[in-house]
């Protein structure tokens, strides 16, 4: 039997819904919950102006405790819906579905998630979407498991067959593995014609080892938003630079440049030791109508909505505040994802 036409598709395409989950005090924002709560709800009352959002919850007090809070900030809860099941932690990006379409459903492919590369416990986060997908929270679909270590934040597809990523996370998560062997299995695997790899590029205080959706993302299938640094003085400055030159010798298929958009750089943000924290625009998360951006409350925030207007014409561009969110080295897309139209009811 031939295998069925299978198809990555970008973020950009219709959307059924954004998957996230609670946190709660067992999870790593126990220390910083309040705060987190309201970037959460910030998040939620967002998407759904756009789409439904599908809220994990560890249990029924979670579920009733966020309905409650997300009610009285006069969300549509007719557009929320929850499902209970156990998690470690709310990073969904890397522990959720990744979503490939064929046709009359999808394949839902369940990597592993070793917490990026053991750093914390993920044994909850990596059954995650085999429990969901046997608790019927997805339709048209089957779950496909690859026992391969491989995080949604660390790719990103143009829909037509050209992946992005960086070689130093998949290299730290398979040191064995030559660069050669993880371009087919990635192709293998995502059904992609090209894999275009990143050398530069990385943020302090990042635990992903350089995900590449905290620096650059596509657009459209020949434009590339990514996160520039214009301080000689920032120690992120020539890893950034470098990435951006690296950016500008990539082609479209079509043997184009990619047209480019640089975000602005905001000032650096420190925790109360003075650790420097991973605030990063192109964290921004893609919705039916609209682009999510990740505000931190810098004078940057608001070029970074302008370079987003222009890469993301049509689209209106929402801030949501998370600051909170970098206190744990992550921000807006790694909290969640997208899942195509289709794949649930």
């Amino acid at each position: 039997m031939n295998e069925p036409v299978l198809r990555f598709p970008a973020e950009w395409e219709p959307q059924s819904a954004v998957l996230i989950a609670w946190p709660t005090a067992d999870t790593d924002w126990a220390d910083r919950l309040g705060e987190v709560e309201e970037t959460y709800i910030a998040l939620v009352a967002a998407i759904t102006r756009f789409e439904p959002a599908v809220i994990c919850v560890a249990d029924e007090d979670v579920e009733a405790y966020a309905r409650a809070r997300l009610s009285s900030a006069r969300v549509d809860m007719t557009q929320v819906r929850f499902v209970e099941v156990a998690y470690d932690d709310t990073w969904l990006r890397d522990s959720g579905p990744i979503t490939l379409r064929r046709e009359g459903g999808f394949r839902l492919l369940d990597f592993r998630f070793t917490g990026w590369g053991g750093k914390f416990d993920a044994s909850q986060d990596d059954l995650l979407v085999e429990r969901l997908h046997d608790a019927g929270t997805f339709v048209n679909s089957s779950r496909y498991p690859v026992d391969f270590a491989l995080e949604g934040g660390a790719i990103d597809s143009d829909g037509e067959g050209t992946l992005l990523t960086t070689w130093q996370c998949l290299h730290e998560r398979h040191p064995e593995t030559s660069r050669e062997d993880l371009t087919g299995k990635l192709s293998s695997w995502l059904h992609q014609e090209r894999v275009l790899w990143l050398d530069h590029g990385y943020l302090e205080g990042d635990d992903t080892d350089a995900h590449v959706d905290t620096l650059a993302r596509f657009a459209a299938r020949d434009a590339i938003v990514y996160q520039d640094c214009d301080d000689p003085a920032d120690s992120h400055f020539t890893e950034l630079q470098a990435m951006g030159k690296e950016l500008a010798a990539l082609r479209t298929r079509d043997g184009k440049p990619y047209r480019l958009f640089p975000l602005p750089w905001a000032k650096p943000i420190v925790d109360e030791g003075r650790r420097l924290l991973a605030a990063s625009y192109a964290n921004f998360l893609i919705v039916n109508g609209a682009v999510l951006m990740p505000a931190y409350g810098d004078e940057a925030d608001s070029r970074a909505q302008a370079v987003l207007a222009e890469a993301f014409p049509g689209r209106e561009i929402v801030p949501v505040p998370c600051r909170p969110l970098i206190w744990q080295n992550g921000s807006l897309h790694c909290i969640t994802m997208q899942l195509p139209q289709g794949v649930v009811a």
